[in-house]
């Protein structure tokens, strides 16, 4: 297990995160993630921590709840030092049926920092993150709440979730002029099946510095190795197909990574993990299980060392198409990135 900075922070976290959709006896969706109880949720914990992870990503609206519920008390039953565990929960969705119980709002998110806190029997967590965009709640009020969950003492750092490059950029530009809590990283979908964040996200995380969190790396279970072309959906797909995956495109990427995982004795899902942990930009890599040898087999993902040919035969399987401005900016660059080695271009061009 490798561990990388978050961002621009002196905190480091584990290239792998164990996600908690799947923990906690919950309803509708969240049933069909995994509704997990506590005597199925300690083992795995117990099993992501002893292969390095140091790492805990949930949220308030998991399973209502009872995803923090059980990783609070995961930590307590199997003793875990606190100090050792960076903890990481969000904040945006419904928790009530009242009209603010839901957002981005200053009232919304000092709430709910403590609520979380009470479910997971803690004091303070070190990464809170808005859970995506509130257009009703202005930026500039969402970002001071956030800097009073840090000055507080709830929170070390604070983070982002699943908002546009713009959106990211223009709060990162008040934080500095207000000096506000910096943001430190953006937890977002990226894989092999779903790499759109390339085009516009990905460039400004690089500039700016900001971490990456990785959910659905296998792209809700479609690069698990048990999707084939021609095959009858199976698994959680067939009821819940989240996220959206060109699938003509994504059997390509699969059919490349058949090849490589036998080449290097892994599994598919060890290849698409090691794809996005090869990828500079990325922090931490999200994985949840149900089973245990579902996680045992993403922790595996650590010791797959792609070559360089492997990582361009898989970012040529399923590449994005290019997008304007992009292509025009790459285009407009040949004049200044030495393509004409010294020469002037010509008036022509």
């Amino acid at each position: 297990m490798r561990y990388n900075r978050l961002g621009r922070t002196g905190l480091f976290v584990s290239e792998l995160c164990l996600g908690t959709m799947t923990f906690g006896e919950g309803e509708g969706m969240f049933a069909q993630m995994g509704a997990l109880g506590q005597s199925d949720v300690n083992p795995l914990v117990r099993a992501a921590v002893d292969a390095g992870v140091n790492f805990i990503d949930t949220a308030n609206v998991y399973s209502a709840g009872k995803s923090e519920e059980a990783v609070g008390r995961a930590v307590r039953d199997l003793g875990l030092s606190r100090d050792d565990l960076v903890i990481a929960t969000k904040a945006l969705g419904p928790m009530g049926e009242g009209v603010n119980a839901r957002g981005a709002s200053r009232f919304h998110l000092l709430n709910q920092i403590d609520a979380s806190l009470a479910r997971l029997g803690m004091d303070h967590v070190d990464l809170y993150q808005i859970h995506g965009w509130d257009p009703s709640t202005p930026m500039e009020e969402t970002l001071r709440a956030l800097d009073t969950i840090v000055t507080s003492g709830r929170a070390r750092y604070v983070g982002l979730s699943n908002w546009a490059a713009w959106q990211i950029a223009r709060a990162l530009g008040k934080t500095e002029q207000l000096g506000l809590a910096p943001l430190v990283s953006l937890q977002a979908y990226y894989s092999l099946a779903g790499r759109d964040l390339e085009h516009e996200v990905v460039p400004m995380l690089e500039s700016e510095g900001v971490g990456l969190m990785v959910w659905s790396p296998l792209a809700g279970g479609f690069l698990s190795g048990k999707y084939r072309r021609g095959a009858d959906a199976e698994g959680r797909r067939a009821t819940f197909d989240f996220p959206p995956v060109d699938k003509d495109r994504a059997y390509d990427a699969v059919e490349v990574m058949d090849d490589i995982a036998a080449a290097h004795g892994a599994t598919v899902p060890q290849i698409a993990l090691a794809w996005l942990l090869a990828k500079p930009v990325v922090s931490s890599v999200i994985i949840g299980a149900r089973k245990m040898h579902q996680l045992e087999d993403n922790l595996g993902a650590c010791g797959v060392k792609l070559s360089a040919d492997d990582m361009a035969r898989l970012d040529a399987s399923c590449a994005p198409a290019p997008q304007y401005p992009g292509w025009m900016i790459a285009r407009q660059g040949e004049y200044r990135n030495g393509a004409f080695a010294g020469a002037p271009p010509s008036k022509d061009d």
